[in-house]
């Protein structure tokens, strides 16, 4: 009916009041009921999306080219081929996708908290280094891809930039709902051209782990892969982009997965998976759709705070050695585990939690 399809595009769209509203009209439920129900549905997308909008967009791209309707894939892929270098070139970011109610219900599903210690000065361009990556990354979406958080309030005039596999801006419909996001593909090109031709006030934001950390992520664990992750300071040389570190409690507390160790069978898999694919398959759980008591593709709702810290001021050098490079690695390394060791015992570490670096 009419209605519904109002109170559908209200929820993507519409102001929080405006869903609430609506829905408990139709359903008579409590304000409490109904703002969890929604918090469940926008994060249940939001899953479905990652594992697998790109894989079913393509497919039914392809069915559409057998039909009547091939017309409209036709142009659409047309399309592509004339927009093929935008993810490169800094994408196209939307500020109205960025702002929509889903997200807020998104992040109070967990909920997800951004934490500022230091103004960013727009005259300069920054490197983000996000840890740890988790098995989806939720705090590193929630906190720059949307605007949830307040992003844009906490640091006016920054332009936020999260770097994911280069992979899934070949997959059609997929690369344009992450371009609006402002999310862009971690290769060289791509974040050369931001450093250096997009102006100033720039920040990338780069999950240094990757695939590798994700392998080893699990409830209680605080670790991080950053010992042989240094192309990302050597990047920052080459462009004299300052380097921040940024550290999210409770990262790994919303995914269960089974570790397999090192020389066994299925870490060898994974390896090769990410050696050739350029992710690691994890084999995790989380919560059911209806009981957080059954298991399911939900996470569960533990708090994510997510604490960006002070930048390290880095100089323009156009071919860095290696020399210079493993200094300012051990500067952000050191800086990383100050900061975690500031703010662990306020989001529910012990003090004698230490941050094993890998």
């Amino acid at each position: 009916c009419s209605v519904c399809k109002c109170n559908f595009i209200s929820f993507f769209l519409g102001t929080g009041s405006s869903i609430l509203s609506a829905l408990q009209d139709l359903f008579w439920l409590s304000k409490s009921k109904v703002e969890k129900q929604l918090q469940i549905i926008s994060v249940l997308q939001w899953v479905l999306t990652f594992l697998i909008m790109g894989v079913a967009c393509t497919l039914i791209l392809m069915y559409i080219l057998c039909t009547d309707c091939w017309a409209i894939a036709a142009l659409y892929l047309a399309w592509l081929v004339f927009d093929w270098n935008t993810p490169k070139k800094g994408g196209r970011r939307s500020q109205w996708v960025r702002n929509w109610a889903i997200w807020r219900y998104f992040r109070d599903y967990f909920p997800i908290r951004l934490v500022k210690t230091h103004n960013l000065l727009t005259t300069r361009n920054y490197i983000f280094g996000y840890h740890p990556h988790g098995i989806m990354g939720l705090g590193a979406f929630c906190n720059f891809s949307t605007e949830a958080t307040g992003v844009g309030q906490k640091f006016p005039g920054i332009r936020p930039y999260l770097a994911t596999l280069a992979g899934n801006f070949r997959m059609p419909i997929l690369r344009d709902y992450l371009m609006s996001g402002g999310i862009c593909p971690v290769n060289r090109d791509s974040i050369d051209y931001i450093l250096s031709k997009n102006g100033s006030g720039n920040a990338i934001i780069i999950v240094v782990g990757g695939a590798a950390e994700s392998l080893n992520c699990t409830p209680g664990k605080n670790s991080v892969t950053l010992k042989n992750r240094k192309g990302f300071v050597k990047l920052a040389l080459r462009h004299g982009a300052d380097l921040v570190p940024v550290y999210s409690f409770g990262e790994n507390e919303v995914y269960k997965q089974v570790i397999f160790e090192e020389g066994s069978w299925g870490r060898w898999v994974q390896k090769k998976f990410q050696k050739h694919i350029g992710f690691a398959p994890c084999i995790f759980h989380g919560r059911g759709l209806f009981s957080s008591n059954t298991w399911g593709l939900l996470p569960y709702s533990k708090p994510i705070t997510t604490v960006v810290g002070e930048p390290i001021t880095i100089p323009k050098i156009d071919n860095p050695s290696q020399r210079e490079v493993d200094f300012y690695h051990s500067i952000y390394v050191d800086s990383l585990i100050k900061l975690f060791d500031k703010y662990k015992s306020k989001f529910g570490l012990p003090e004698t939690e230490v941050l094993e670096v890998n």
